[in-house]
């Protein structure tokens, strides 16, 4: 019996070793490739998300690789979004807040952006954009850079989550939501309120420059016996409040001249001819024949403004006739709240004189109604 001795030395073997991990790796079929990247912090913020509604959008991501000269960013909506309005000055491209677009034409050597679609691309000529920088893209009227932005993306009529893909010929890709949800109408009811409240006024009390000699209730303005030439005026406190949106007026009106039972009557300011425009106040004229001027009574107003032309307010110790016409003694533009001179207070007075051919009588007298309305 022969024994054969062979001897392989350590070099032989490690040769053997590679040729045989060389012929797995080959039939396993193993390449290299460059691994693509998710891009982060991606979110379109819509402006409006109703159903139907054009809206702007703000998109916004970074990509981890960046994207270098040559390749293009695709922004690919969903069907149901209507993008055919779109054109290239609805859309701005930023990085870091810098804008990569020019307004001179759709496709430029550094950028340029088109819209096929549902999608819309980005195009880099020789523009690059760095690792990790911040990425905006608007579209819409807020595009305002690459040109004026006049048209937006309509939602779609159907609410839900829509996926939004970002991709094109640079390495990162991503998606996002957004959601399509109905208005919420929000009511709400505001009660109207308006109270009016007239107060009377003591003697003594300043009313428009002047002072009062005797004392009024709510409902009375007692002038009691009248001498020859001597004045008498008295003065009542209009208080209104309300949220009425355009404020109130408060009108006075006299059912008849300040008239006796014996059919004489005390006339109005002036000598009878019932002055509508407001005049310093001045004693009757006392001219025999003419009864008007024996004796006169008027109003004024303390309000500064009456909401009547600037030459109807009545200026200090200015008076007009009561007439049986409403005239207007207190007013204001927007809400009141009761207390306020001249928004939610005022005061207003009364003055009659006599001379001495005025018509004996001890019950001369009429009626005032004062109408106060909102006005909404």
């Amino acid at each position: 019996m022969f024994v054969l001795s062979r001897n392989v030395s350590a070099s032989y073997k490690a040769i053997a070793t590679l040729l045989a991990t060389a012929l797995l790796l080959m039939a396993l079929g193993v390449n290299s490739y460059a691994q693509a990247a998710n891009i982060t912090d991606v979110f379109d913020l819509l402006v409006d998300s109703d159903r139907s509604t054009a809206t702007n959008h703000t998109i916004q991501f970074l990509s981890p690789t960046g994207i270098a000269a040559g390749q293009s960013i695709t922004v690919t909506f969903p069907a149901g979004f209507d993008l055919s309005t779109i054109l290239e000055d609805d859309t701005d491209l930023e990085v870091n807040g810098t804008d990569l677009l020019t307004a001179a034409a759709p496709v430029t050597t550094t950028w340029g952006v088109t819209r096929s679609g549902q999608t819309i691309t980005f195009l880099s000529g020789t523009g690059v954009i760095a690792p990790n920088a911040t990425v905006t893209i608007k579209i819409g009227t807020n595009a305002a850079d690459s040109g004026t932005g006049v048209n937006k993306i309509v939602n779609p009529a159907t609410t839900g989550s829509y996926e939004i893909a970002f991709a094109g010929t640079m390495i990162d890709r991503g998606y996002t939501r957004v959601a399509i949800v109905d208005n919420v109408d929000v009511t709400a009811k505001v009660n109207t309120t308006f109270t009016f409240t007239v107060n009377g006024r003591a003697t003594s009390t300043i009313v428009n420059g002047q002072t009062t000699t005797r004392t009024s209730s709510s409902t009375t303005i007692p002038f009691g016996t009248l001498t020859n030439g001597v004045p008498q005026t008295l003065a009542q406190n209009l208080v209104v409040a309300t949220n009425a949106i355009n404020g109130f007026v408060v009108t006075v009106m006299e059912d008849q001249h300040l008239l006796s039972s014996t059919g004489a009557d005390i006339d109005n300011f002036e000598n009878g001819n019932n002055a509508i425009t407001p005049a310093t106040w001045s004693t009757p004229t006392n001219l025999i024949g003419d009864e008007r001027t024996w004796g006169h009574w008027g109003v004024t107003s303390s309000d500064a403004d009456t909401t009547r032309t600037a030459a109807d307010e009545f200026a200090a110790n200015e008076w007009q006739g009561v007439s049986t016409t409403p005239q207007v003694l207190f007013s204001h533009n927007g809400p009141s709240d009761g207390t306020t001179a001249g928004i939610g207070s005022t005061t207003v007075g009364y003055r009659v004189q006599i001379t001495a051919l005025q018509e004996a009588g001890d019950d001369y007298s009429t009626t005032l109604t004062y109408v106060a309305t909102p006005t909404f």
